[in-house]
């Protein structure tokens, strides 16, 4: 019996590291072709507004290479993330990729301060960019493109439950607002009213700082260890096995699709060691099977009745 558990349980483990570098490989794929779409979207702008003398679109199409240089940040952090736990990380690296989201959600601050500074420019005359046919044209398939990525990219972040790529498609839909207002600048410009065009940028620059408050918010969940799952959602899930007389001290954290959880379970006082290992190994795969993410579980076992004055059981077997 003993040797059936132990196969199970690694059966399970190289399932559920199966599992994380299939979902690494995903997230890996996602971002090399973002990343490839965004420098086709970045040489069109650049190559375009240089050859028109267009500093709007120059500046645009500078800011679509800066969303390339969040794509290899991501890719960086998914690299440092998909390291096994060792001495110095006996938890993992996961939460390098929490900090390359973060890094993205720093990049949409910056990207807003860009352009105000930019607005500022447009509002004092200093930019006055030439409109064509063609300047319209390449900004409305720019956008188109972004607007596919940021849909495709948000979609697959939230398959793969990955901070990353939902916080790089923020960044994609900051690309297609921050083009926006350079189309609404041209379109202006061409109608007589060139000071829309800062008016139109400040407002989207809002916007974006707004979505990256957003994203820092988020990822700060995940690196101050905020609880991941409901208490009482896992006590009941726990209850259901018939051996546990009570569950409390339930505690988890991690990233959305790396849940730790810690509890403490309370069984009859003369349950055997055997017996009692089983129940935590029991309860292990019973949460992971509900929860998504849950990654590790540690349980404590406590014997039923044999409590100080306080409620504090006398003793504990971690399993």
């Amino acid at each position: 019996m003993g040797s059936e558990r132990a196969h199970h349980h690694a059966t399970a483990a190289a399932l559920l590291k199966s599992d994380g570098t299939a979902r690494a490989k995903d997230v890996r794929f996602v971002l090399w072709a973002v990343l490839a779409l965004n420098l086709i979207v970045a040489g069109a702008k650049l190559l375009y507004g240089v050859m028109t003398d267009s500093l709007g679109m120059q500046a645009d199409g500078f800011h679509s290479l800066f969303d390339g240089v969040s794509n290899v940040v991501g890719l960086a952090g998914l690299w440092l993330a998909a390291f096994p736990p060792d001495a110095d990380h006996p938890y993992g690296h996961k939460k390098y990729e929490t900090l390359a989201a973060a890094s993205i959600g720093a990049m949409l601050v910056m990207t807003c301060l860009y352009l105000l500074w930019n607005s500022y420019q447009h509002w004092m005359g200093t930019v006055r960019p030439q409109v064509t046919a063609a300047s319209f044209g390449i900004m409305v398939g720019t956008m188109v493109i972004n607007v596919g990525v940021m849909r495709w990219e948000r979609r697959r972040g939230e398959q793969l439950r990955s901070e990353i790529l939902t916080a790089d498609a923020r960044h994609t839909g900051s690309d297609i607002l921050t083009s926006f207002s350079v189309l609404v600048g041209l379109a202006a410009v061409q109608m007589g009213y060139p000071l829309m065009d800062p008016v139109v940028a400040v407002a989207i620059a809002g916007v974006i700082a707004y979505t990256g408050m957003q994203v820092l918010w988020e990822t700060s969940q995940s690196l101050t260890d905020v609880a991941r799952l409901d208490p009482e959602a896992v006590r009941q899930a726990v209850l259901t096995n018939r051996q546990v007389i009570d569950c409390h001290e339930i505690r988890t954290r991690g990233l959305p699709d790396h849940i730790f959880v810690d509890l403490s379970v309370h069984v009859r006082a003369t349950m055997s060691l055997t017996e009692a290992h089983d129940v935590a190994h029991q309860v292990e795969d019973s949460l992971k099977q509900q929860f998504e993410g849950v990654a590790e579980v540690i349980v404590h076992i406590e014997p039923e009745g044999q409590c100080h004055a306080n409620g504090k059981a006398t003793s504990r077997v971690t399993v």
